[in-house]
């Protein structure tokens, strides 16, 4: 296993958010890359970042899963990095992740309910942004 990092960037913390949703049911679909990847090529808070860094961020975030309280340990990488005001961001980008392939299994409901634990969003906020991925998520 790779050393775990002491810091990650707040673009970084937002990936892991997004890459621990994804890989939560053990099954990371392309629906969800392809939605990571788009969040990273389009949204302002990546206008400087560095899409080379996702390899290393995912493999921390999937080394952080293989170990015993691993996922406290991302928690606390992300609530150390990530400003506060970027935190609804990153429930935001994990709802979009969650939604992308029209499908949430229990484990990805489970991670939610902790990124909404873990960074404090208020629970009227969440349900206003989970009703928001879902629309961007509906098809025909």
């Amino acid at each position: 296993m790779q050393d775990i990092p002491h810091s990650l960037t707040a673009q970084d913390s937002l990936v892991a958010v997004m890459m621990a949703v994804s890989a939560s049911d053990e099954e990371i679909t392309s629906a969800e890359l392809l939605t990571i990847e788009r969040v990273v090529n389009h949204l302002p808070v990546f206008a400087d970042y560095d899409p080379d860094r996702m390899k290393n961020v995912s493999q921390t975030v999937f080394d952080l899963f293989a170990v015993e309280d691993g996922l406290d340990a991302l928690f606390g990488l992300v609530r150390d990095n990530l400003p506060e005001h970027l935190w609804e961001t990153a429930y935001a980008l994990a709802c979009d992740v969650a939604a992308s392939d029209g499908v949430l299994h229990g484990p990805e409901l489970r991670i939610l309910e902790e990124i909404r634990y873990e960074l404090n969003i208020d629970r009227l906020h969440a349900a206003a942004i989970e009703r928001g991925a879902r629309a961007r998520h509906m098809v025909l």
